[in-house]
């Protein structure tokens, strides 16, 4: 009888140690701001991110989703982060002009191939460089739009002359790549498009394949112009509060950053097969994708020389090594398009 009594008050104490414990333990709540509406793709992603991220830690982390600009605006997103409006944050680099001057790589007309290249060399370039630029918060991770094209209304383009004064919305820097193309720059972020399209505020607009059925462009637009010898892609970043990220346990935080390098190559396939989505439903929608002639596409690529070379120039007179970054990135190009590149940030 006594044993047995013993054993009982054994139990007991440990599945009262349990339940305290778990009562007890150390939680950590935090909220995540994106731009892009529910419905997206790397919206759901994002999403999903955090439900795993609970999992994983046994819902030690708890994150709240907040999408479509609902708690902080694409380009207050990043200063967001920093100044605590939100702990987590994913907008584009470029929404905010000037501040992530040698991450503005990405956006250069080199001839982008797809989402996966896009989004495996910009953590490539990040994580070789690690640009001071981004080190006023914690990057967990970054990504990257498949070929960015331009799209039109009304008039078709098929060589340089057809795009001569046109307005085309653009984010941020590729303004250069439009202007130096002859067309009139409009920067915008991608909530404002649609209507401007709509009202006829621009005649046409620079983005990825995927935004035709993404955002809904296909249905205010009439062609899509798929030059890719001048692709360009816009980086984006998730981002978390350096305060709230180094309260973290180190077993957590290895969590996490093992869950990002999973979530960069969902990213990566995410934008190529919706980008695939978007052609598929621009063409749906009754529109045209019009083909470059080569000889005139190449007529395209040395108008847009000059961009990358204020590049060159703008990263240089910041002391910043911005033909490195480009020399890496031909040298990665090269690898994919001779069929030999493979990357940690790529299945």
């Amino acid at each position: 009888m006594r044993r047995l009594c013993s054993m009982s008050f054994f139990v007991v104490l440990t599945v009262l140690v349990v339940f305290i414990n778990s009562v007890f333990a150390k939680k950590y709540t935090f909220t995540y701001s994106s731009f892009f509406p529910p419905t997206h793709i790397q919206s759901k992603l994002a999403e999903q991110w955090c439900k795993e991220v609970e999992k994983r830690t046994n819902g030690e982390v708890k994150i709240y989703f907040y999408p479509g600009q609902t708690l902080t605006k694409a380009a207050q997103c990043y200063d967001g982060v920093i100044s605590g409006i939100s702990d987590i944050g994913m907008s584009c680099l470029l929404y905010t002009r000037g501040r992530f001057p040698l991450m503005d790589f990405i956006n250069l007309p080199f001839g982008n191939p797809s989402g996966v290249f896009a989004t495996a060399i910009i953590n490539e370039i990040y994580e070789k460089f690690q640009p001071k630029e981004l080190s006023d918060v914690k990057v967990l991770y970054l990504h990257a739009h498949g070929p960015g094209f331009i799209h039109v209304k009304n008039k078709p383009v098929y060589k340089l002359e057809d795009l001569k004064g046109r307005k085309i919305r653009c984010p941020g820097s590729v303004a250069e790549a439009i202007r130096a193309l002859g067309a009139m720059p409009v920067t915008m972020p991608m909530p404002e498009v649609y209507q401007a399209l709509q009202k006829g505020v621009v005649e046409g607009a620079a983005y990825p394949m995927e935004t035709n059925k993404g955002w809904k462009m296909a249905e205010v637009i009439d062609y899509s112009i798929a030059n890719y010898k001048i692709a360009y892609s816009v980086g984006f970043f998730v981002v978390m509060n350096k305060d709230k990220w180094n309260m973290l346990p180190e077993d957590v935080k290895k969590t996490i950053e093992q869950i990002d390098i999973e979530w960069v190559k969902k990213h990566g396939k995410a934008w190529d097969e919706s980008d695939f989505e978007g052609f598929r439903y621009t063409l749906l929608n009754g529109n045209s994708v019009v083909g470059i002639d080569p000889k005139e596409a190449n007529r395209w690529q040395d108008k847009v020389k000059v961009v990358m070379d204020r590049y060159i120039e703008m990263t240089r007179s910041k002391g910043l090594p911005g033909d490195e970054v480009l020399k890496y990135l031909k040298k990665r190009l090269q690898d994919y398009n001779n069929g030999k590149f493979t990357s940690k940030y790529a299945d």
